[in-house]
């Protein structure tokens, strides 16, 4: 049995959602006339209180266009180190926004109000004008962590009293949303662009949504054509994504739990060094110094288990739809025997 925690990326479509997709009334969305493509826009839009969405065949397409929209080249974007804007979009805010980051050192990759304060820049010419914060909730590289809501009030504020842009990369955001108990619609009221991930979490093959404010998203369909990511009968993907929204964002609960007693059963362990905090479906953990990285990740791999590497002795491990009761109980058990 193949057992692949690698991401909660590798997941296929069930059958439900594969009939959805089968069943699909499709057109052209070059000409905004597919219907299943519009139905999944309005529905996410109305989640999340916003008057617009589009469809974006990848959540970094989504990022990348609300960046460009927020900024002009030349200005600056804050967010926190471990971004995934910044360290895994190949480059993309200064390659396609023509813009820079300022990194703040966070917590498990969040940040606070008073350091959004200190990285604003000063308005002198030779300073890089600061105008977006971005925001990523769940943290990848923070191990699934979720944001304080009081704390991106805080942050809302700051950006209101320096007319700043507020985006969140909410690949995982129904994660957070299930384990905080919270509803998508007062992120709507906060958050000026938020781009949802349909293919982390909610098992859909391809596919996000980006949300946001009517000036801001009038120019996001010419700059996704200006990007490729224009697409013609795309509601076949459109449907697995309302197929999803009805029927997998519940479950997420199922993956955090699992996620959490893997975590308790690695702390037990005495190669082990750490475990990072676990609130979602992300286990972050270190091994001793004295265990190699590459052979412990071997070793699983061999027994068909296979995690991903971080560097400096960190691995991770990602629960997702794929993963079954029966896996979790071998993943378990061979644990427990290391």
């Amino acid at each position: 049995m193949l057992i692949d925690l690698r991401s909660d990326t590798v997941t296929k479509p069930t059958k439900g959602m594969l009939e959805a997709m089968m069943h699909a009334k499709v057109g052209d969305d070059v000409f905004r006339e597919d219907e299943t493509v519009n139905k999944l826009e309005q529905r996410v839009a109305k989640m999340f209180g916003k008057p617009k969405a589009l469809f974006f065949p990848s959540g970094t397409m989504a990022n990348q266009t609300a960046l460009k929209l927020h900024t002009s080249p030349g200005e600056q974007v804050i967010c926190d180190k471990y971004a995934h804007i910044y360290n895994y979009e190949s480059g993309g805010v200064a390659f396609n926004s023509g813009a820079s980051c300022k990194l703040i050192d966070g917590n498990s990759g969040m940040f606070t109000a008073e350091q959004v304060k200190e990285a604003i820049n000063p308005g002198d010419y030779w300073y890089a004008p600061s105008s977006l914060v971005a925001v990523e909730n769940t943290t990848n590289k923070g191990g699934g962590a979720c944001w304080n809501f009081d704390e991106l009030l805080k942050i809302r504020n700051v950006c209101n009293d320096s007319y700043l842009g507020l985006h969140l990369d909410g690949a995982r955001l129904w994660n957070a949303l299930v384990a905080k108990n919270e509803p998508a619609s007062q992120y709507g009221a906060i958050f000026n662009t938020i781009s949802v991930c349909l293919s982390k979490g909610l098992g859909c093959p391809v596919g996000s949504v980006l949300v946001g404010d009517e000036d801001l998203m009038k120019n996001a369909l010419r700059i996704r054509k200006v990007f490729g990511g224009n697409m013609r009968q795309a509601g076949y993907l459109a449907a697995a994504g309302l197929y999803a929204l009805d029927n997998h964002i519940e479950r997420l609960a199922e993956d955090h739990k699992k996620a959490k007693e893997i975590g308790e059963v690695l702390s037990q362990l005495s190669i082990i060094k750490t475990v990072e905090p676990i609130e979602t479906n992300i286990v972050i953990f270190e091994l001793n110094n004295d265990i190699n990285e590459n052979v412990f990740v071997q070793k699983l791999a061999d027994k068909n288990i296979h995690i991903i590497s971080m560097g400096s002795n960190k691995l991770r491990m990602v629960t997702h739809l794929d993963y079954t009761d029966a896996m979790h109980d071998i993943i378990l058990s061979y644990l427990k025997d290391m």
